[in-house]
């Protein structure tokens, strides 16, 4: 059983610090959201709740795409973390969708504050803060 604990461990991010690892943990739970807006609508008008007539199958694959895109460079950011443009890259795709997600709730008015953008809105300006931070350390 240990032998397998460890080689499962071999494939998490070896740099150091709790930060790789965040990023890995959601890539991952967004490469899951991205599919899920291939299946079905519902996610996507939990987020913009205020405006869900105007979540249809196109703006929802678009988003599930866009997710994924972020998904993979916050990937490569987790295990090349000491790569100045790969974190930087990774640093724009929080900052970039927290801005989205703000924008459609005070903005545009398509979101509104409840459970399906908390989510969204934290992780986006946690991870945004702590990477800029953390910048100096990697």
């Amino acid at each position: 059983m240990s032998e397998l604990f460890s080689e499962l461990l071999s494939y998490l991010p070896q740099d150091e610090g709790l930060l790789p690892k965040w990023l890995l943990l959601v890539s991952i739970i967004a490469v899951a959201n991205s599919v899920q807006t291939y299946a079905t609508l519902q996610f996507t008008k939990r987020v913009y709740s205020a405006r869900p007539d105007q979540v249809n199958g196109l703006s929802s694959r678009t988003f599930g795409t866009w997710t994924f895109l972020a998904s993979v460079l916050r990937l490569y950011a987790a295990y090349n973390i000491t790569n100045p443009v790969v974190y930087d890259l990774a640093i724009w795709s929080y900052a970039i969708a927290g801005w989205h997600f703000l924008s459609e709730w005070l903005i545009f008015g398509t979101a509104s504050m409840g459970a399906g953008l908390i989510g969204p809105i934290i992780v986006s300006s946690l991870s945004t803060t702590w990477m800029i931070t953390q910048r100096g350390l990697y």
